[in-house]
């Protein structure tokens, strides 16, 4: 015989959810709310960032579809130039809150595409409701993380906008040089002296109003200097002092010879201090080292990675990548891109974001189990980092 259980009905009946999406605009903001499927959904505006008339708006639904005022809501908003801020204020108020990732959201095929405030809102809350309907992967949701977190990211993100300000400042001074005929010097502190003596093809002076705008754009490029050197201080006291567990893997990373400040530290704090995976092909996928096939019918080709996530992490993982091959040449890993793309030209270009997604995996392997990449020769990390050897003595 086979043993029968009763099962005991709740006493207590699920509450039906209200469903509300986001559309966020600089100044204005367009919500959808909605019940179920098959129900038109109540459109609402309101001005950005109106805590208080959201509150009500939200309030308003509920009477408006017949719920509860303690009824569970579910809502969503296209990550972007708001950031979390609005996720973190929905979930401190009971609201279960999903960031979806906007290149995720499946949109109509044709070339031409009617695309309205209205109409994203209505479609963002028809996701939505089948995300919670259990299709799960109707979009990507992206992983908020805390503030302390978020907070620890502003370093390196400005360090790096800086670099790429100093370079336009280095390249508008170089082009207008050679709008004279000038070949431009290294720009350096001595620049002024060196402009002060320059000739152009006729033996005359540079113009007066030139000049003074190549000043200004030294005064500018100095500028910028100083404030790198600021912040590239800065990282190295907390690399030599700090005894947090971010750090730990900072210094983790620099153990191996190949690895500098820069990479440990973007390695660090945009992927291993807040995101946990579970195997290798969730690593890749996060950066957007995957590879993406076609096939339909009898056309299989290979579309190239991915290029999801962060395009900051795919640059300096390329990057490491060339300084792994230079560092590290007796390696289970150079060896692998030598003998498979060895040939030179386009084959090492293709094979050396391979060997990035390889490497990839390797250092986090070597930051969370401790385990050596294969061949790799270790290095102490306090002879990477400016000043430690002062803060040694």
């Amino acid at each position: 015989m086979t043993a029968t259980r009763n099962r005991k009905p709740s006493t207590q009946p699920r509450s039906q959810p209200l469903y509300v999406a986001f559309e966020l605009g600089e100044s204005n903001w367009k919500l959808a709310f909605t019940i179920g499927i098959g129900q038109k959904p109540r459109l609402r505006g309101m001005i950005a960032r109106d805590l208080p008339r959201l509150q009500q708006e939200i309030a308003k639904a509920k009477k408006r579809f017949g719920l509860p005022d303690d009824a569970p809501v579910h809502s969503c908003y296209e990550a972007g130039r708001d950031g979390f801020w609005l996720h973190r204020h929905l979930t401190a108020q009971g609201i279960d809150n999903k960031v979806v990732d906007s290149a995720s959201i499946e949109v109509n095929r044709r070339k031409r595409r009617a695309k309205t405030d209205r109409l994203d809102a209505v479609k963002l809350v028809t996701l939505l409701l089948r995300y919670h309907n259990g299709e799960h992967k109707v979009w990507s949701i992206n992983r908020v993380p805390n503030i302390t977190d978020e907070d620890a990211r502003q370093l390196h993100r400005e360090l790096e906008a800086l670099k790429e300000e100093r370079t336009s400042h280095v390249n508008r001074i170089k082009g207008l040089l050679a709008s004279q005929g000038l070949e431009s010097p290294e720009v350096k502190k001595d620049f002024a002296d060196w402009l002060q003596q320059a000739r152009l093809w006729d033996g005359s002076k540079v113009s007066k109003e030139l000049h003074q705008r190549l000043l200004r754009e030294l005064e500018r490029w100095q500028l910028l200097e100083r404030q790198i050197k600021d912040l590239e201080t800065e990282r190295s006291r907390r690399i030599r002092r700090d005894d947090t567990p971010h750090v730990d893997k900072i210094r983790t990373l620099l153990n191996l010879k190949g690895i500098g400040p820069n990479g440990a530290w973007l390695l660090v704090y945009e992927l291993f201090a807040w995101r946990s995976f579970t195997n290798r092909k969730q690593l890749g996928a996060c950066v957007g080292l995957t590879p993406t096939p076609y096939q339909s019918g009898g056309s299989h080709r290979e579309q190239g990675i991915s290029k999801a996530g962060t395009r900051r992490l795919r640059h300096m993982l390329v990057e490491l990548a060339w300084c792994w091959l230079q560092w590290q040449p007796d390696s289970d890993l150079s060896r692998w891109f030598a003998y498979r793309f060895g040939l030179g030209g386009r084959h090492r270009k293709r094979g050396i974001v391979a060997l990035a997604r390889r490497l990839l995996i390797a250092l986090w392997r070597w930051v969370e189990q401790g385990e050596v990449p294969k061949g790799a020769k270790l290095a102490d990390w306090r002879t990477k980092v400016k000043g430690s050897s002062k803060a040694a003595a």
